[in-house]
This record gives C-alpha cells, structure tokens and sequence, in this order.
C-alpha cells in the first residue's frame, strides 16, 4: 500500500469501485483499514488512553459507502475505539456529533467523496476542535504506516440517531431568529438533493415548519446518481433546481452537493444566487450585524463583489482557492484581531465564525431561508438585497495542461514571465495583496476586465480565469494573452483557444 497516494488535502479520496475502465480498486478493506487504525492512534495520541474514546462515524448516499464504513468501523473498535454509525448523514453533521449535547463524541469519521463521480469515495476526519488539517492527515498515514497498534481491548459498534438531532438544531434556529412557530407557513421552497445525502433538509427542517416541499426533486439517496451529479457548480444540477422553482413556481429553490458541506440556490424568478451572488448575499446579511467585518472569498471573486462588499461597510479579502486555505485565512483573521465573519469560495463552499467555522450548506442556505421570512414580513425580497451587485458581462476559464515532469518549476516560471510581461504591456496592470498566483487588470481597450493565471494546488495544470464588464471582452483578454501564452512549448493551449 501506498496510503499517501489516497491523501486529497485534509480528505482520503480514491477509487472505490471497479468496473470504470483504467480506474483501478484503490480503496480496499486493507487501505480502509489501515486508516481506521491510524484515526485510532491519532486520537489516542491526542487525548490519552485513561478512557475508552468515543467516535462517530456516518456516509452518503454512495454505493460503497456500507463497505467502507463497515472496514472503518472493524479498524477502530479493533483498536480499542467505541463507534457509534449514524448511517446516512451529511458531512456537516458529522462534525456537530463531537460539539453536540448530549452526544459529544471525541470524533467522528464521514464516508464521502463529496460530488466526484459514482465508484469514488473517500474519508473526511473530524475532532471537537474541528476538521483534520492536511498536515493532521500526513501524521494519521504515517501512523496507519508504522505497524503500531493501540494496544487496547476490543471495542463495540452501536447503531444511534443523529440527523433529527441535527435537523432539530436548524430548524431550532429558524424559529429563534423569527421569533415564529411555523415561520415558513405560506412559502414553496423546492430542494434537489440529486440523490444525495440533503434530501432530509426538506423533509425534517422545512416541511415542519410550515414550508410546501411540493415539486422537490430527487430527495431519496441513490449512489448512481441517476438524474445528475449533485453539484451546485455543475450545469445540470443547477438546471434541474431552476426547473423545479419555475414548474413549482416556488419561493425559493436549493441545491446540496452529494455530503451537504455547499449548496446553491435559485431565486422566485429563475435565477441562480451561487458564485459571487451567494457571497453578496450573505455578506449583506452578516454586516448588518457586525458592521465592518471581512468577507474572506478564494481568489477568482469578481472585482464587482470586491466593489459591492466595500460599498456595504465590510472588507473584501481576496484569498487562495481550496475551502480549507480561505477557511484557515479568516481564523488567522480573528486570532490576529481582525474581525472576519465569511469564508467562502465561489464553489459554495461557505464557513461562519458563529457556526464553528465549519464549511456546511444547510447552515448557509438556513441563514437564507431567515432572510427570506424577513423580507415577507418587511416588504423586500432576496434578490433587491443584490440589486447593485455589478456581475460581468462575460466570464471564461481555461485549463491548460503542463506537459512536464517538474511541472511545478515550469508554471512557476510561466507566472514569474507573466509578471515581467503585464509590467511592460500598456492597459494591464498587476492587482496588488494577490495572495494565489498572477491576478491582473485589463483596461477597457484590453479587455475591460481581469484575468487570473495560477498553477494548480494537486494537478500538472496552470488554470486561467478570466472576466469582463463587457460583450467580447473575453476575446480580448484572449488575444492581448496568446502572445504571452505561445512561448511555451510544454503547455497545452487547445482549451484556450
């Protein structure tokens, strides 16, 4: 086993069934197994061995999800862990079992390889304290690796409830911020869960409290994935939740990925409040209470959400991509005394500091669904809250691969070039505070726009995002790049151009 190659970030991620053509088993009851025991050491490294610890451990809809959880479970009451399997849970939830009364459990393990596709699955690791950082990941590996064990007796497996705890919580949460018993009496709010593990979002926050579900889509969970990939960033997905609020003429549409930790959502009129919108909105929301705050986005936000978040009072702080790098930012934030509320990115992976920091879609779409019962009893709406956000008129990315085997000093050199290259070409302009890659303004005869080149986190690519405030403005920027761009041999241009 080479258990590192499974290491995504903070997640274990691999191939968890076969029958995909050149995608071979690499999640097997051994790896699986391995992993489980390194949790256990992890933990009682961390917390000692003077009592039996106690974990929890939940999946999503996938197919394998049953024979990984079964071989997570074997590993760690083999070591001396008492486990206890929620079953069909979202990653969220999980986290909350180990801050949660009357559960409080010293950790917790979700099966999930969020919105990748049907034979993958994976593993995300929580303790009190909060998710496994990358680095907490590499020392559970290591510690799967050496051989060594626990040394403690057997532990058991119990079966328990948790997501009605969990539901209760949001649900307890919309009522306190209404002040209303069934605050949601007389408004249609449509969910698609894509087959995924958000379908309980319907049926155990909204519906008792007053809401009609009627015309909510794929609510069962189904690992195939038959109708589309639950993903609020896929065209299909996005296209199925918008059907559903037209056909329903509903208030309000949402959409989970297939673990719940994002969402999107759509609006009464058919359009999508996800990207830039979905931060505008929140971050609205969040300044009326803590009036300066800072907003930490991932680094592809439009300078018109930069535009429309200072006009609003707050701080617009511009970050890597990666949930975990824009979450870990706005904690930096706070521990150094500046007061950040917001981490999101453009994915819709989105984090409150009143709610743990935890990247957890329920959570966001909840504080949508408190606005929305707020403007029914005020007279506004959800979409007048952005009705200044100035949106692009164009938006493009391209995902140029590197064909080198040390791709990573070849991009770093096509991104050092780059810099040399903007500072002597008229109308563009490098943006400063740019903490991922090369970020540049174009001048209205360039472009009107800006463009973003960086070299990507896991994979041999430099990837390329551009946007601009007018119709063929992204043709310009493409044209003002080419020159720049076919200097070099090793990299791919065919999705450029």
């Amino acid at each position: 086993m080479n258990l590192a190659k499974l290491q995504n970030g903070s997640d274990l991620r691999g191939i968890a069934l076969a029958g995909v053509p050149g995608e071979e088993v690499n999640l097997t009851e051994e790896a699986c197994r391995a992993a489980g025991r390194g949790f256990a050491l992890f933990l009682t490294k961390r917390y000692g061995k003077e009592r039996t610890l106690r974990v929890a451990i939940g999946r999503d809809s996938r197919l394998s999800g049953e024979r990984l959880s079964h071989d997570m479970c074997e590993a760690l009451t083999s070591e001396g862990i008492a486990v206890f399997d929620v079953g069909l849970a979202s990653t969220p939830a999980m986290f909350m079992s180990t801050v949660t009364e009357g559960f409080a459990f010293d950790g917790a393990v979700m099966v999930t390889a969020s919105h990748l596709p049907f034979n993958r699955n994976g593993f995300k690791f929580f303790v009190r304290e909060g998710g496994l950082e990358s680095s907490d990941i590499r020392e559970l590996l290591t510690l799967a690796e050496s051989g060594e064990h626990t040394g403690l007796p057997c532990a058991t497996v119990e079966k328990i409830e948790f997501m009605p705890t969990y539901a209760a919580l949001l649900a307890d949460l919309i009522r306190r911020e209404t002040g209303e018993d069934k605050p949601l009496a007389g408004l249609h709010i449509v969910v698609d869960a894509g087959n995924g593990a958000g379908g309980f979002y319907a049926n155990e926050v909204l519906k008792p409290l007053g809401a009609d579900i009627s015309g909510s889509r794929f609510l069962d969970p189904d690992g195939r994935f038959p109708n589309h990939i639950p993903n609020p960033e896929d065209g299909n997905a996005m296209k199925s939740i918008t059907e559903a609020v037209l056909d329903a003429k509903a208030d309000f549409g949402i959409i989970f990925d297939t673990d719940v930790d994002r969402a999107g959502a759509v609006l009464s009129d058919g359009s999508e409040l996800n990207r830039n919108r979905i931060i505008a909105i929140l971050a609205v929301i969040l300044l009326r209470k803590h009036p300066g705050t800072t907003i930490v986005t991932d680094s592809v936000t439009s300078t018109g959400l930069a535009a429309f978040i200072h006009a609003k009072g707050g701080v617009h702080h511009r970050f890597k991509r990666g949930y975990r790098n824009v979450i870990d930012e706005a904690i930096r934030l706070n521990e150094a005394g500046q007061d950040a509320q917001l981490a999101m990115e453009t994915s819709g992976h989105g984090a409150l500091k009143e709610n743990y920091f935890l990247d957890d879609g329920a959570y966001l779409v909840t504080k949508l669904v408190i606005e929305l019962v707020k403007g029914k009893k005020e007279g506004y709406t959800l979409e007048s809250l952005i009705a200044d956000l100035r949106e692009p008129a164009e938006r493009a990315e391209a995902r140029m691969k590197i064909a080198d085997a040390d791709f990573r000093t070849y991009g770093k050199r096509v991104l050092a070039d780059l810099e040399e290259f903007v500072s002597g070409t008229a109308g563009l302009s490098l943006v400063p505070n740019n903490y991922e890659g090369v970020r540049v303004n174009a001048d209205d005869k360039h472009g009107n726009g800006w463009f973003l080149l960086r070299l990507s986190l896991h994979e041999p690519l430099l990837s390329l995002a551009m946007e601009s405030d007018s119709a063929g403005g992204v043709a310009e920027i493409k044209s003002v790049l080419r020159p720049f761009l076919t200097r070099y041999d090793k990299l791919d241009l065919s999705k450029f151009s």
